[in-house]
């Protein structure tokens, strides 16, 4: 039994480390992370909100989120990590991207993946935005 129960953690934290869509997962003090935002589904948005865009991020292996091309019809306000919870070297977490919906239409915001020192991401996510 012990090592079915291995086998499905094992099975669930290679799946969640390799993709950025996932569901809010408790850690063993029981508070849950914030739900990674869907790059499949599109948001919809109204003009004048703020909305989030959450990603699996890992900023001790050295990689990082920036956006990458030009912003139309949102404008970015800000950008947090909050670690997975115990926080231990190695660690993941998420960042927490937020934008300001400016202007009503349909528009793309895509973030890449910078592996450390690198000049172009080696993983891009796009993620589709409504705004009415």
């Amino acid at each position: 039994m012990k090592k079915i129960f291995a086998l499905l953690f094992l099975s669930i934290l290679l799946v969640g480390c390799a993709s950025p869509v996932a569901t809010p997962t408790p850690d063993p003090a029981g508070s849950t992370r914030p739900a990674l935002t869907d790059p499949f589904q599109p948001m919809e948005v109204s003009a004048g909100e703020t909305f989030n865009i959450v990603i699996d991020s890992n900023p001790s292996t050295g990689y990082h989120w920036e956006i990458v091309g030009e912003l139309n019809g949102v404008e970015f306000i800000s950008t947090e990590y909050t670690a997975d919870e115990p926080v231990a070297p190695g660690s993941g977490g998420v960042d927490v991207w937020t934008f300001k919906a400016v202007s009503s239409g349909e528009t793309q915001i895509t973030l890449g993946s910078y592996p450390p020192g690198a000049t172009e991401p080696d993983q891009n996510v796009t993620f589709h935005i409504v705004v009415k």
